[in-house]
């Protein structure tokens, strides 16, 4: 079976974005792009992967899921897809569905998509970015977390998961700290999950 990670970028008191919604808080270092153009080419968007060089085939994932939030930013700048090397779902109840022919607007139950998602035979893992509310909707069936974590305190803002109180046990697998002070974290689900 295929399995969900949540991809995140936090602060230290585990925040994704400010209270209005931008990120520009979250240092950005050119060591931590080359590592996520290393480890994670797949989740570099589309249209910049050429100007890096990235042209080769997707590694762990090729499902992309996002909430509006995390899509309005690419929206924003004038794209409606972000990741056209895979296979995009916005979950929105609020999103046109015709926004573009390659991605899909999911407006029914987020997880019976990602439950029929995983049982789909051959191919490579789902992805989520972003989107506290969308991974809140989705606990239940997320797999994994990749937290990048940076050296900043928000002291308010969009915690990393936005929904009801619902403990879920997961395990570090591994860790890599940079230089600049950021650190990415992959943590394994522990316990079965309920529901």
């Amino acid at each position: 079976m295929r399995t969900l990670t949540y991809f995140v970028a936090v602060s230290l008191d585990g925040f994704v974005c400010a209270p209005d919604g931008s990120f520009d808080f979250l240092p950005h270092s050119e060591e931590s792009a080359a590592y996520h153009a290393r480890e994670y080419p797949e989740l570099i968007p589309t249209h910049i992967r050429s100007h890096i060089g990235l042209d080769g085939p997707n590694r762990r994932f090729d499902t992309m899921l996002q909430g509006r939030g995390s899509y309005q930013v690419a929206l924003d700048e004038g794209i409606t897809s972000p990741y056209a090397h895979m296979r995009q779902y916005v979950l929105s109840r609020t999103l046109p569905k015709d926004t573009d022919p390659d991605v899909t607007v999911v407006d029914t139950d987020p997880l019976a998509l990602v439950r029929s998602l995983k049982r789909e035979e051959g191919g490579l893992d789902l992805c989520l970015v972003g989107g506290p509310t969308a991974a809140g909707a989705l606990l239940p069936e997320i797999d994994e977390l990749m937290i990048k974590r940076y050296p900043v305190i928000a002291g308010a803002g969009k915690p990393f998961f936005d929904g009801a109180f619902a403990p879920a046990a997961f395990e570090r697998v591994r860790s890599t700290v940079l230089d600049s002070g950021a650190d990415y974290t992959l943590f394994r689900r522990t316990a079965p999950r309920t529901g």
